[in-house]
């Protein structure tokens, strides 16, 4: 059958990469939008697209039935599914072929045999693939720690907790429980032995209706967080270095998909170790969100192939061949140093350099831009803050790393905290350059040193300085009565100008300058010389060793935002008021909402008596559960929020008074 019209069941990137490709196939593209999503990219760029009322994603993309009426009420007469929310539901599948529409996705038993975790591990253990056993939750016991919990309708680390103390084991149930019917309609949970390290190796499979499987190629995604990956490439590094391993992995995949009559796109994947044993893990029915490193890597459009097999035609006769080497990372929202917060909010601007592709396959080494957002575009709370997956591909895995690095560091993200420092510190770490990339990189490299500013103390100095001379030019620029004279200029001798900006990570700066005849003099800036200052960009000679280097700054403003971007590293600091609203000031010991969500949990009342760390309440964000702890011991004086209420970042959710040491003694 020819398809014609395609609706993507999803959202963000992964439906602006689907119906790229459709464009390139002249086939016509719907799209379905929640209220939060009207003016998200994927819902423009379709040629019909369809309103799902409400946020969060039991209201919206995670109705099959909304979903079917609305690709039959805009003609579509297919429905590819994406990644997340339905697309490993049989369920929807079911109903999308009832609904006389093709499903671009495998057949339904298929799906219903790979949809629970526990039933797929009896049936891969039975057609000879080595598998890891699954425990009941309810016979854990001490000498099975530590166990994995694991949702067994779904993936990318939701319902998904590491358990070392059985005393913990039935809250976290619980908890994984609920992330899970909250992403996945599915409270279902398993358990299994944790391997507190190992090696994530996965194979692409594709197969036709013609009874042909082919093993497109591996990759290795093994650095996470939180379970879910961070950093993706092919081939693998340790697939590489180990004889014949290459070959085993492929026959298990094959394996794997042929004993479920497998047709379409999936994945298969494995835990291995450093020896080259391997572990079956799960089948993901669909197109995985790392599937762009094996397009690179082969020359293959994976989604072009989802296609021809959903309308019925085979395979190519011939296999392609492994070509270079491309690494993706997931740039996200959220705030490594912070225990991963995840962030909400506009995206000011987003801007990749070398970029030579978006949501294409490349011809030449290069970068590869596949992003749900653009300038302007608002992150919320209610779906995964992944900003973008960023790709490269090159000849050899260390020019890939080095090319990704370098365009990550040199690229504008206004609006946000991201993970785009670690991400950059990891690609040029001698352990991942060198192919040491386990399960525990994050634990056994230091995640605070990871995920560091890329700019050292005295760049982010100097880059607030050079905020400061912008922010004077663009004063100066404004003014309707001193623009014939220099900026800051003085007649009498004065004291300096002062300009105060505070930075995330380091605190107050206060930034103390002359503008002088000759130039501007900065305190604690002894030689600095500006060579020319605008309200977007500064450049300043800045004294060495061996004479003066020239620095470019690129400055952008959005309110009180300053951005500065330049080869040092990026900096992001907020401009200070001369005077403090004292309106805006809240009390010692106050709880502040880390980020927008709902409060979904309490663990204390107001006027108890909590310990250091407790749990005071849980909030649900971006579909993952945060703690928020008693940050002292103490009394909690206020308790402002109750079980149901949205709340915003800032928002002060509870306050403790910390008790005084003679309290303590007594």
């Amino acid at each position: 059958m020819a398809i014609t019209n395609v609706l993507v069941a999803n959202r963000g990137e992964i439906a602006r990469r689907v119906f790229a490709t459709c464009r390139r196939m002249g086939i016509g593209t719907t799209a379905v939008y929640s209220d939060a999503d009207a003016a998200a990219p994927h819902v423009s760029e379709a040629d019909a697209a369809i309103r799902l009322p409400g946020n969060t994603p039991a209201e919206t993309y995670l109705r099959g039935e909304l979903i079917i009426e609305a690709a039959l009420s805009a003609g579509a007469d297919a429905i590819h599914p994406g990644y997340g929310f339905l697309s490993e539901n049989a369920e929807f599948a079911r109903s999308v072929l009832d609904a006389g529409l093709v499903w671009i996705g495998p057949p339904v038993a298929a799906i219903e045999q790979m949809g629970s975790k526990v039933e797929s591990k009896k049936m891969m253990d039975a057609a000879g693939v080595p598998v890891l056993a699954e425990l009941d939750p309810a016979e854990v016991t001490e000498a099975h720690l530590p166990v994995l919990i694991k949702a067994s309708a779904g993936g990318g680390g939701r319902g998904m907790r590491v358990v070392r103390e059985l005393s913990e084991l039935q809250d976290q149930i619980a908890g994984a429980r609920r992330e899970a019917e909250s992403a996945f309609g599915d409270p279902t949970v398993f358990c299994e032995r944790y391997l507190e390290t190992g090696r994530h190796i996965e194979v692409q499979v594709m197969s036709d209706t013609f009874g042909k499987t082919w093993a497109v190629g591996e990759r290795e995604c093994s650095i996470q967080r939180r379970h879910q990956k961070v950093v993706e490439e092919a081939p693998s590094p340790l697939v590489e270095k180990i004889d014949g391993m290459r070959d085993r992995l492929f026959e298990a995949a094959r394996l794997a998909a042929e004993a479920i009559g497998y047709e379409g796109a999936g994945t298969v994947e494995f835990l291995a170790d450093e020896k080259g044993d391997f572990f079956f893990l799960e089948m993901n029915t669909r197109l995985q969100v790392e599937h762009p490193v094996t397009e690179q890597t082969t020359g293959l459009d994976l989604v072009r192939l989802q296609l021809q097999v959903a309308s019925g035609l085979p395979l190519p006769a011939a296999q392609p061949a492994q070509r270079g080497h491309s690494i993706e990372v997931r740039l996200y929202a959220e705030d490594p140093a912070h225990d991963w917060q995840p962030q909400s909010g506009p995206v000011h601007k987003i801007e990749i350099p070398f970029t030579t592709g978006e949501f294409t396959v490349l011809d030449q080494p290069g970068v590869r831009l596949d992003t749900g957002v653009v300038d302007d575009s608002v992150v919320g709370v209610h779906y995964d803050p992944m900003l973008a997956k960023v790709i490269s591909y090159a000849e050899t895995r260390v020019e890939a790393a080095h090319l990704l690095a370098t365009a990550l560091q040199r690229a504008k993200i206004h609006g946000l905290v991201t993970n785009r420092d670690l991400l950059v510190r990891v690609l040029r770490h001698p352990a991942f350059l060198a192919g040491d990339t386990d399960t525990a990189f994050f634990a056994t490299h230091d995640l605070a040193a990871l995920s560091a500013p890329l700019a050292s103390e005295a760049d982010e100095a100097l880059s607030i300085v050079a905020a400061a001379l912008a922010d004077s030019a663009a004063n100066h620029a404004a003014s309707r009565y001193t623009r014939l004279a220099p900026s800051g200029w003085r007649n009498l001798a004065s004291l300096p100008q002062t300009k105060s900006y505070e930075s995330r990570t380091s605190g107050t700066h206060e930034v103390r300058y002359r503008i002088t005849r000759t130039g501007v003099a900065v305190e604690g800036h002894d030689g600095l010389e500006l060579i020319s200052a605008t309200p977007q960009r500064v450049v300043l000679a800045v004294p060495g060793e061996r004479g003066p280097v020239r620095r470019q700054f690129e400055i952008a403003r959005y309110g009180d935002l300053v951005a500065v971007d330049s080869p040092l590293g990026p900096v992001a600091v907020r401009r200070l008021p001369r005077f403090t609203d004292p309106s805006e000031q809240v009390a010692a010991g106050s709880l502040l909402a880390p980020m927008p969500g709902s409060v979904i949990r309490l663990g204390a009342a107001e006027g108890d008596q909590v310990q250091q760390g407790q749990p005071i309440l849980w909030l649900e964000a971006m579909k993952m559960e945060h703690t928020i702890a008693a940050p002292a011991t103490g009394i909690l004086s206020a308790l402002n929020v109750t079980v149901g209420q949205q709340v915003e970042v800032g928002t002060v959710l509870a306050v403790v008074e910390e008790q005084e040491q003679e309290q303590e003694q007594a």
